[in-house]
């Protein structure tokens, strides 16, 4: 059953919201050091331990005003919690630096499965957003598949070898951008095998 429509610069907010509050944040905090309980935090453990509940709290406000999430938010919320849980509980900033990499080795593993068995999970999860025929399906699939690999090993790359400066602007500016540009280098596909809307009402 589909969501219910909400504004959309709610929905961004609710969306990109933690995401921008996690960057300034860490702006503001990153060359500070807090005692907790006679433990030494920076401010990168922090604004994590901040972020976590954050993004629990505006899923949830996502979801109770949409009445639907994504498996893809689900999975995004339960690995957040996991690893930057993991950060805060051992005080090592490592692990939600991973946090992306296993999210786009989780996503990316997924859709190969469905590659093997000749279908595109991908389908299930935009079809209603974006038709297309099961050719066109297939294509964006693999190309997906192999881009978010891709993304899964330029960030452990990032996070191994760079400050946690550039990994913070990588996550927050360069991930996205690279989400962005990868779809829009896909209007080929979208204009061959995209669906008109009476075609797909009829089919």
């Amino acid at each position: 059953m589909a969501g219910k429509t909400i504004n959309p610069m709610l929905k961004s907010a609710l969306e990109f919201g933690p995401i921008i509050l996690f960057f300034i944040g860490y702006l503001r905090l990153r060359d500070q050091v807090f005692t907790i309980g006679g433990t030494d935090y920076d401010g990168f453990i922090i604004v994590t331990a901040a972020f976590v509940p954050l993004l629990a709290l505006t899923t949830f406000i996502l979801w109770r005003l949409t009445g639907h999430l994504s498996k893809m938010q689900l999975a995004t919320v339960v690995l957040v919690a996991v690893f930057g849980g993991l950060s805060v509980w051992l005080n090592d900033d490592r692990f939600f630096k991973m946090k992306p990499t296993m999210i786009y080795v989780l996503f990316g593993g997924i859709l190969g499965v469905g590659l093997l068995q000749g279908k595109s999970y991908l389908k299930f999860v935009m079809e209603e957003a974006l038709p297309l025929q099961d050719e066109g399906w297939m294509i964006l699939t693999r190309r997906l598949t192999a881009f978010f690999i891709g993304l899964a090993v330029l960030n452990e790359v990032i996070w191994r070898t760079q400050s946690t400066d550039t990994w913070v602007y990588f996550k927050t500016f360069g991930l996205t951008a690279a989400v962005f540009v990868f779809f829009m280098t896909q209007a080929g596909v979208f204009t061959k095998y995209g669906i008109e809307e009476d075609e797909a009402d009829n089919a």
